[in-house]
Order: structure tokens, then sequence, then C-alpha cells
């Protein structure tokens, strides 16, 4: 995955209508939630789609909040999207042939102090991630829980 590309995705809207980004914006806008650190610790492979990804042993409580808040805040505005229990995932590799050698990885440290609305475009056959607009997280304590 290119570093550019490196995300976490909170909520996945799929196709939003141009028309419609003004109402992501403003749901985005009363989100308010707390900064924390997100420990980066286990690699997994989905074999069905040969996908390698990282994700946190234990989800921290605040990034829960911030899915929920989220997804709330999209429901009244009348988005849908998936309500399959979160499961926060960060790709790293797509296509891979097999499994990683390894399962569990050193805690990488991830600060997260804000986030943002991303759209994704197809440029000289890849994808790109383009973030639109960001909203920070207020200034609490940094922590897992």
């Amino acid at each position: 995955m290119p570093t550019p590309n490196i995300h976490l995705t909170l909520v996945f809207l799929g196709d939003v209508e141009t028309g419609r980004i003004p109402d992501v914006r403003a749901s985005a806008q009363t989100v308010a939630a707390q900064r924390f650190e997100l420990a980066i610790d286990n690699v997994h492979y989905w074999r069905h789609n040969r996908i390698v990804w990282t994700a946190p042993k234990e989800c921290p409580h605040p990034l829960l909040t911030l899915v929920a808040d989220l997804e709330s805040a999209l429901k009244n505005s009348g988005f849908r999207f998936d309500e399959r229990p979160y499961l926060p995932h960060i790709t790293l590799l797509r296509n891979a042939r097999r499994a990683p050698a390894v399962q569990t990885i050193a805690g990488i440290p991830w600060h997260i102090a804000d986030f943002a609305l991303v759209q994704s475009l197809h440029r000289d056959n890849a994808s790109v991630y383009e973030v639109m607009q960001n909203w920070p997280l207020g200034a609490g304590k940094i922590s897992g829980d």
C-alpha cells in the first residue's frame, strides 16, 4: 500500500452524490470526541480477497465512541452504510499470495488527533485517497482507554 493511502476507515459511505457532500461535512462537524492513542500490534490475512492487514489487538473505547457518534450523525442525515460491528483495520497489501509469517508485532503507537473526510479517486490505474476536510479531536489526554 503506498504510504499516502494508509488509513483507518471509521465509516465507509461508498459513492456519495456531490450534492450530499455538504451533508457529510455537517454531520462530521457535530462529532465531539477526545484524542487517543491506537496501538497497532496484530497482522492478519483475509484469504478470500488476499489482503494483509493490521489492527489493534484491542479496540480502544475512544475509537468505538468516535465511530458510534459519527454513524449516529450520518444516520440522522439520511446516510446508509454497513452496520456490522466495527472492525478497525489498516490494509497493508493487496493481492497477497499467502498469509504473513508473523501475526503479532511490537506495538506501533498511532496518536489520533483528528479524523477526515476522504474520497477515493482512480488515477493512472491506481486508487488515490484525497483528504477533503479534517476535524480535530478534543485536547484530552492521549491514551488507549
